[in-house]
This record gives C-alpha cells, sequence and structure tokens, in this order.
C-alpha cells in the first residue's frame, strides 16, 4: 500500500498552502486552551498523561445507564496470556432482552497514550446505541509508554474474542459485529481488522474508522502540510508512536498490525468506513487506506470533510459539518447493519 509521500526538498518542510479551516471549526479551535494545543514531547508525556487522566470525563456505570434508559455493565475477561484481565464497558438499549442485537466493538482514541473506554460512551450511546437499537462495548486497552506493541493490540483482540464467544451470554449477534474507533482507536480498528483476518479470529460485519492514526513514518504530504496548524503535529505523533514501539520505532520490517499503513494486503477485509478531514495530518494515510482496499478489490466508503481537522467533531459538536459528518456515519451504520 502507497500512502501520498514526497521528500521534504519537494515542498519544503513545512508546505505554505494548506487548506483553509471550515469557518465554524476555526472558531471552536480558537477557543482551545494554549496548553492543550501544545506539543507532546518525550519529556512531558508523564505529565500530559497525568493531566488527561484528572481532565478526561470518566463516567461511572450508573452515570452511563441515563435514569434506565440502558442497560450498562463492566466485565473483566480474560487477557492475553501472561496479561492483566481486559476490562470491557458492554451497554444496550433497555428493555430489549432476548433480542440479539448487533455488536459495535469500540476502540477508544488517545494517541494510544491517552483516554479510556467510558468517556466515548454517552455520545455513542445517544448517536447511534438508542436510534439504530444496537449493543456496544468499548475496550479499556493498555495504554503506551507503560504498554507497548503488541499489548494494546492483543488485549483488543482477546475482548473481541471472548464478546463473539458468549455473544449469547451479551443477547448480541456474533454474525453482526462492527469493528470501530476514533484516532488511535480507529488504528487499533484497522490492526484488528487485519489480525482477525490473518488468524482466522471472529469475523466483523464491517469496520469503522475515524481519522485512524495508521502510519508510523511521519512522511506523508498532510504530515508536514499541516503539523502545527490543529490540535495535533508531527511532534506529538512521533512522541506516540515512539512510546507504542519502543526500540521498534522506525523498523523496516514493522509487522501490519502495528502500524496498518504498512499492509501489502488488503484484501478479505469487511465493508470499511473511513473518515477524515481535508485539514488535518491524518489525511492522505486515510485515503490512501481506503484507495488500498479498493485496489485489492473490497469495499470502502471514504469521506473527506473540507476544511476539518483532527477531532473537529468534539471540539465542535454544533458546527454544521459535524452534523454531515455523523449523519453520513450513522447511515452507513444502519445500511451494513440492514
Amino acid at each position: 500500500m502507497t500512502a501520498i509521500r514526497h521528500t521534504p526538498s519537494e515542498f519544503g518542510d513545512h508546505p505554505k498552502a494548506a487548506p483553509a479551516f471550515d469557518p465554524e471549526l476555526a472558531v471552536a479551535l480558537e477557543a482551545v486552551r494554549k496548553e492543550a494545543r501544545e506539543s507532546i514531547t518525550p519529556e512531558n508525556l508523564a505529565a500530559r498523561q497525568r493531566r488527561d487522566a484528572t481532565s478526561r470525563p470518566r463516567p461511572t456505570a450508573d452515570d452511563l445507564r441515563a435514569d434506565g434508559r440502558f442497560e450498562v455493565t463492566e466485565v473483566h475477561v480474560p487477557g492475553p496470556r501472561g496479561a492483566p484481565d481486559v476490562t470491557l464497558v458492554s451497554a444496550r438499549p433497555s428493555g430489549l432482552t432476548g433480542q440479539p442485537l448487533p455488536l459495535l466493538y469500540y476502540m477508544h482514541g488517545g494517541a494510544m497514550i491517552m483516554g479510556n473506554a467510558w468517556s466515548v460512551l454517552p455520545r455513542i450511546l445517544s448517536e447511534w446505541v438508542l436510534p439504530l437499537e444496537l449493543a456496544v462495548i468499548s475496550v479499556e486497552y493498555r495504554l503506551a509508554p507503560r504498554a507497548q506493541y503488541p499489548e494494546p493490540l492483543e488485549d483488543c483482540y482477546a475482548g473481541l474474542v471472548w464478546a463473539a464467544a458468549h455473544a449469547a451470554e451479551l443477547d448480541v449477534d456474533a454474525d453482526r459485529i462492527v469493528i470501530g474507533g476514533k484516532s488511535a482507536g480507529g488504528g487499533l480498528a484497522a490492526a484488528l481488522g487485519l489480525l482477525a483476518r490473518d488468524r482466522g479470529g471472529p469475523g466483523a460485519l464491517g469496520q469503522l474508522l475515524l481519522s485512524p492514526m495508521l502510519d508510523d513514518r511521519n512522511d506523508t504530504f498532510s504530515d508536514r502540510q499541516m503539523t502545527g496548524r490543529g490540535v495535533w503535529d508531527l511532534t506529538s505523533n512521533e512522541t506516540a508512536w515512539k512510546a507504542l514501539l519502543g526500540d521498534r520505532y522506525g523498523a523496516a520490517d514493522l509487522p501490519p498490525y502495528a502500524s496498518p499503513s504498512r499492509a501489502t494486503d488488503l484484501s478479505g477485509l469487511p465493508p470499511t468506513y473511513v473518515d477524515v478531514g481535508s485539514a488535518e495530518m491524518f489525511r492522505d494515510e486515510g485515503v490512501a487506506y481506503a484507495n488500498a482496499i479498493w485496489r485489492a478489490g473490497g469495499e470502502a466508503e471514504l469521506h473527506v470533510w473540507p476544511g476539518a481537522y483532527h477531532g473537529f467533531d468534539g471540539m465542535a459538536p454544533r458546527a454544521a459539518l459535524t452534523q454531515d459528518a455523523r449523519n453520513a456515519r450513522t447511515r452507513w451504520l444502519r445500511r451494513l447493519l440492514g
């Protein structure tokens, strides 16, 4: 698979021309505190992780039940061999017991170094679980650098295997599992799709990749074009990948399960939804991934939202472009689930 790559000498280290931000999104970006836009470096990584752990919302199961609208449980399942158990947060609409629901198996974002399984659920519950009558499992995978590749991915795989094997207990349909995630979670979802395919693991009905973090090499054109122009830059991206890969960072033989853009065979994958912003660093790797699926004869739906930066929908939830993006994702899920 080939992403859109150029050497720095062709365009300069930081191209001057770049897509303009959508006006509504630009206002939201200006309101972001300066410290939140500072680069993450190896030196400040631990401090940034502590700040994230204390400031990021972490709703409880009681909070997520929303006065009885949802059934929510935290399940601890066997992790990879020799590793701790994996925590899964399972939720579904109340009142649908005995009706096996499709399952969205979801990995949270946070660049592999931050985030938690609980914080993403309020939006997922209101946006997809209730209107589409599906169940969701959010995975609390281990974070880098304390856990390095393949540990976070193996956590996700162990949880998926358990969920598929216990579908009857969970009251979900094992033949209608969609794997998905955003940013780092989107990269994990892509890696999980490859790993399950190659191990003969649980099959997925589809994969939902939102602004996925797919490429460790930091050498696409959009990497340089958009660095420093949003909330995520080359320094932060390199810090995150180094935290995940450790001594394997930059290795020529890095497997695609570590960095899905390294994959040379994208055949046999389920229908895939990819969306990125035109004004984010991950644009070119996301576009290249969808293109490689098409070239392999697979099915992919690609959306490039004009003027959108990384994480735009969370930062500007009421913007018109955010509504368009959310509606498109919901329509794809509804078609996929029938």
